[in-house]
């Protein structure tokens, strides 16, 4: 047996000054060997000891990086050949785990991701997104070819979707078989460093997506990992009993267990200080708040809560970086402060925005349109702060599994109509005038009208299309993130609802305080009015900054001139009359002259 010395701390594999030191977590074993291209994938050349409450570790000089290996582990008369939980690469999601470090060259990387009020978010498949052919699913380097072109529209983070090793190369991602390992197909790594790099010397930020409510199901080593299981569930890393029950498989991890947070807590810290994102946003967070999710009558994990209290610390020792939950229950709960018994995340993703500003778009007769819905979306607000909140009208789950893109849902079948295109963009308009995170998802700039497929590439040729729409979308883009000055208002908590007809479907509110305010006004009806009065609290000379339906973003828009409102002030005293022209199925925006 080899002699073992001088081990490193740590889990999985660990490359120190010429010794290789593996360390792993099980139980149940009664003996562990490593076996690889080390030492010609010999079963009982490197044996590990046992050292406290279930972890085995052992050292060699043999082992290098870019070596091959597995854990040969032995359980009651059987042997269970397994990929290192913490392996950093696997030649794919079901072969072998490669030994590697993570220390990756960024160069003089000083890069913070702007404060919450000044993002603007951009969700991309890499499967997808730049996809060049059908038979090669897309990398991140076919990514970083798009930066530039995502830092002139304006955008200043990307959420990818998940990239943790799944089975094959086509996938949303959210099927997990090696949460630590990169998907190969996708550029391994070194891949996902360099994109992480070339966002961060464009000054664009990185979210991790990340899924901890279950993994797998399939290619999955962690499954019964040292061969012990109860009533042939998942084992160590799984829940045992009802619990273990997703709508993704019976894989939930076991909360209850030290191990397995402190797995998900070094998972997380890994996307941090590995790779250097900016951000994680959790997939399902209720499925590990709540057994069934959330639904109908449910039974809390308090045990989930804790896990996720302690991946949202880490916020303390990283303040700059962001932690999302798609939780889709609209509970303070989940953004309000540890301290306060919250769970402790930046922000989450908000039903109570998307799902009636969609109902409203989509809405086949203008009469039928509530407006009042759409007031409730732009006001309503998680922990007392505008920016706890994640706002979209498009995201990789509302553009599948049945929904369609926007365009498509207004006029199905037609989506290149003027009133697609109208519709979609009010949703946008909102999308990045109301108070919240806004998000946008992959082609929404350019009305991509495609359900979203993970074998299926963007539609470039409609960006060529749409460059009018694109230009439109990029200039609300940069008004909100202060690119374009003077626009303060949209990036301060205030919001005021100055004017609501749901006859006449006119829409009008006010973002910001004092001499920063922004105003916006939306028709959500075919109506041209010429003549539309509103109220003015303020006397102040608004100008016309921007009109969705000018013809300079798409000869398909309004011939109807749009001029500053005339003002008829009375008195000091009293309320002003603005006179607007206002087409239909527009959005206009003022700032004060």
């Amino acid at each position: 047996m080899e002699t073992i010395i001088k081990r490193s701390p740590g889990m999985g594999c660990i490359i120190n000054e010429g010794l290789t030191t593996f360390r792993v977590w099980a139980p149940n074993a009664e003996k562990i060997f490593v076996t690889g291209t080390f030492n010609e994938w010999n079963d009982h050349d490197l044996e590990l000891e046992h050292e406290e409450n279930g972890y085995w570790a052992g050292t060699t000089d043999k082992a290098k990086q870019g070596d091959e290996y597995k854990y040969v582990i032995h359980n009651n008369g059987e042997t269970f050949y397994r990929n290192d939980p913490y392996a950093f690469e696997l030649t794919n999601s079901d072969g072998n785990s490669v030994i590697r470090d993570l220390n990756f060259d960024f160069g003089d990387d000083q890069y913070q991701l702007p404060s919450f009020n000044q993002l603007v978010i951009y969700e991309l498949h890499v499967g997808t997104f730049n996809r060049k052919s059908a038979d090669m699913v897309g990398t991140f380097e076919d990514v970083i070819e798009k930066l530039d072109y995502l830092k002139d529209l304006g955008i200043n983070c990307i959420e990818l979707l998940p990239v943790a090793e799944f089975p094959g190369g086509e996938s949303w991602g959210y099927n997990p078989a090696h949460p630590f390992a990169i998907e190969q197909d996708y550029g391994g790594p070194n891949g996902l460093a360099n994109l992480v790099k070339a966002a961060h010397q464009r000054g664009i930020g990185v979210i991790m997506d990340v899924v901890y409510n279950h993994f797998g199901p399939s290619d999955m080593d962690l499954w019964q990992f040292d061969g012990w299981s109860q009533i042939d569930k998942g084992g160590i890393y799984f829940y045992n009993d009802h619990r273990s029950k997703t709508p993704w498989g019976d894989t939930r991890p076991d909360y209850g267990r030290e191990e397995v947070r402190q797995y998900l807590r070094d998972n997380a810290l890994m996307w941090i200080e590995k790779y250097r994102c900016d951000g994680l946003r959790m997939d399902a967070t209720s499925y590990i708040r709540f057994e069934g999710g959330g639904l109908g009558e449910d039974t809390a994990i308090e045990e989930g809560n804790q896990m996720m209290r302690e991946i949202n610390e880490i916020q303390e020792k990283y303040p700059h970086i962001i932690t999302i939950a798609e939780d889709l229950k609209g509970h303070d709960m989940v953004t309000d402060t540890i301290e306060n018994g919250g769970i402790g995340y930046g922000s989450q993703w908000d039903m109570n925005f998307v799902h009636p500003v969609r109902e409203v778009l989509t809405d086949t007769h203008d009469d039928s349109r509530d407006l009042e819905k759409i007031a409730g979306a732009l006001q309503f607000v998680q922990s007392n702060d505008a920016f706890k909140r994640v706002i979209y009208t498009e995201s990789h789950d509302e553009v599948a599994n049945g929904k369609a893109r926007v365009p498509e849902e207004v006029q199905p079948g037609d989506a290149e109509s003027a009133y697609a295109k109208k519709r979609a963009l009010l949703g946008i308009v909102l999308t990045l005038t109301a108070p919240g995170i806004p998000m946008l998802f992959q082609g929404q700039e350019f009305m991509e009208d495609s359900y979203f497929q993970d074998t299926v590439e963007l539609n470039w040729e409609k960006l060529e299309r749409h460059k009018g729409i694109s230009r439109l979308v990029s200039d609300l883009i940069k008004l909100r993130t202060g690119e374009i000055e003077g626009y303060d208002g949209l990036r301060q908590q205030a919001i005021e609802i100055i004017h609501l007809n749901n006859d006449s479907k006119v829409l009008a509110y006010h973002r910001g305080e004092e001499n920063s305010k922004v105003l916006i006004v939306i028709n959500f009806s075919n109506t041209d009015y010429t003549e539309y009065n509103l109220s003015l609290a303020e006397q102040s000379n608004w100008k016309l900054r921007l009109n969705t339906v000018a013809k300079e973003y798409d000869d398909d828009f309004s011939e109807m001139e749009v001029h500053d409102p005339e003002i008829h002030a009375e008195n000091l005293e009293e309320a002003n009359m603005g006179t607007f022209e206002i087409p239909g199925y527009s959005a206009l925006i003022f700032t004060q002259g």
